[in-house]
């Protein structure tokens, strides 16, 4: 029996021009941009993909399906030879999936087209850690936050536009106290704030930053520690002084001064808090200038409240970590297990010569 030969039923294409090849690659990365929302990534996620691409292409010069391993060994050992770890590990997990959707849905198309078989130029060998180390972050005192919230509050007294202000002091304070991160905060809207929940209250922070490129992960933040002082105050001396339509079912919590076509304020911008943050450390607690960031003022919050006598697993659902060994990098400052254990050796020791020498 003769063999016949199979045809392939997807679309066959004769070897394309430079004009074609360009239209299919915009086709094909607008196709990668489609099927990553299509499996429910972030847009922020796929904005940070599709940037790593270009910037990739952009150094390349031709279109990624060219690329050899030997291009991604130049590109990783040498362009971001002294890049940040995060930055390498990012460009590289972009990279390898781009490769991976061109080998499921166009590799018969890419050889029709250039000849070529598509293979991803990173591998085992050459393909950069996926680890990153974390930074060692110790955060303020109690005193030097005190000092800075002290300065900031006599600052609302005489500030030209207080609204915006009390506003900035207030995301801040919700940093300090509940642990809350810029972005969860200028997400909230007002029916996020649950009075009737628990015994202070409670937060339904919808926007919880996700593990591994899930999406949101939402939770219920207490308003311990003080919280519910400074947003009540917030909420009831501050939030009437901006133009928002409190009938609107998303009504933000933390509003612009800026407007939308409805005549209503709009969300606040997280750079908004943090260049609020910087000015008011520059001034208020010089000593931390460059240093005194939001994720800092987390690490506070997580230590005062390890050092108040919180346990461990209660402040790792209070800040939503999903693993209690990220919880424990935020604590380490009054970790005492190791002073602990040293004290107990000693003490050891000295029982054992008190026996040698009775």
């Amino acid at each position: 029996m003769a063999l016949g030969v199979v045809r392939d039923l997807r679309e066959h294409r004769a070897p394309g021009s430079e004009e074609d090849l360009a239209a299919f690659e915009t086709d094909v990365l607008a196709g990668f941009v489609l099927a990553r929302a299509s499996a429910g990534l972030t847009d922020s996620t796929i904005r940070n993909d599709a940037n790593h691409l270009e910037l990739i292409r952009d150094w390349f010069g031709r279109p990624l399906w060219e690329m050899q391993p030997e291009d991604g060994d130049v590109y990783f050992g040498k362009v971001l030879r002294e890049a940040k770890p995060s930055t390498r590990t990012g460009r590289a997990a972009a990279l390898t999936v781009f490769f991976r959707f061109l080998e499921l849905r166009h590799k018969v198309e890419l050889h029709n087209l250039t000849g070529r078989v598509v293979e991803c130029p990173l591998d085992e060998v050459n393909r950069p850690r996926l680890s990153v180390d974390p930074q060692l972050r110790v955060p303020p005192t109690v005193e030097e936050i005190e000092q800075l919230f002290a300065g900031w509050r006599e600052e609302l007294l005489s500030c030209r536009k207080f609204a915006p202000a009390a506003r900035n002091y207030a995301v801040a304070r919700l940093v300090a106290d509940i642990g809350l991160r810029i972005n969860e905060a200028r997400m909230l809207d007002l029916e996020d704030v649950r009075w009737e929940l628990g015994r202070f209250g409670k937060l339904n922070v919808r926007h919880g930053k996700g593990s591994r490129r899930k999406g949101p992960k939402p939770r219920l933040v207490p308003l311990i520690n003080g919280a519910d002082r400074s947003l009540r105050w917030f909420i009831e001396d501050v939030l009437g002084l901006f133009e928002l339509d409190l009938s609107s079912h998303r009504t933000p919590l933390f509003p612009s001064e800026r407007k939308n076509a409805e005549g209503t304020c709009t969300r606040a911008t997280a750079d908004v808090f943090r260049r609020a943050l910087i000015d008011a450390v520059d001034r208020y607690l010089p000593t931390w200038s460059g240093r005194l960031t939001p994720h800092v003022l987390r690490h506070f919050c997580a230590s005062q409240l390890y050092l108040a006598g919180m346990n461990l697993f209660a402040i790792q659902e209070l800040l939503g970590h999903a693993w209690t060994g990220t919880t424990a990098r935020y604590i380490h400052v009054h970790a005492t297990h190791v002073e602990d254990a040293w004290v107990t050796g000693q003490r050891r020791v000295a029982d054992r010569w008190k026996g040698l020498t009775r």
